[in-house]
């Protein structure tokens, strides 16, 4: 099977809020990061389906981290991963 990954995967355990309208918030570990997005463990049946777009913030930080809006990409039977929006202003 082909890696077809633009970007390196870095290890690191984080806490990140998720948050959609169809089920609030959720305080969820990553698995990794890179810079195109990071993998977030959770039953996948908790999370709305691959294409939705959800809102995601680091913490646990000395400072807040930003609201960044996120797409779910990949879903497997761990957890999912979230690719970062970028916005084109």
């Amino acid at each position: 099977m082909q890696d077809r990954r633009e970007y390196q995967r870095i290890p690191l355990t984080v806490r990140i809020k998720i948050s959609h309208p169809t089920f609030g918030e959720k305080v969820l570990s990553t698995k990794n990061f890179s810079e195109g997005g990071l993998f977030v463990i959770v039953e996948p049946s908790q999370l709305p389906a691959m294409g939705t777009i959800v809102k995601g913030q680091v913490q646990d930080l000395t400072v807040p981290a930003p609201i960044v809006d996120m797409e779910i990409v990949r879903v497997e039977r761990d957890g999912v991963g979230l690719q970062y929006i970028v916005s084109k202003e």
